[in-house]
């Protein structure tokens, strides 16, 4: 278990979501910063929304 708002933990909540690979890039999530990762989690798991 990851600390709330730490790295492992964004990934850990975007996965949930059913985001395993940046929507653009196609790269695996564990490769980004933070502050990408951020960045994805409050367009698509904060809004409710999933990409396709």
């Amino acid at each position: 278990m990851a600390y709330f708002g730490s790295k492992g933990w964004l990934v850990e909540q975007l996965k949930k979501s059913g985001i395993h690979r940046h929507p653009v890039e196609r790269k695996k999530l564990e490769t980004y910063k933070a502050a990408i990762l951020y960045g994805l989690y409050e367009k698509y798991v904060q809004k409710g929304r999933i990409a396709q």
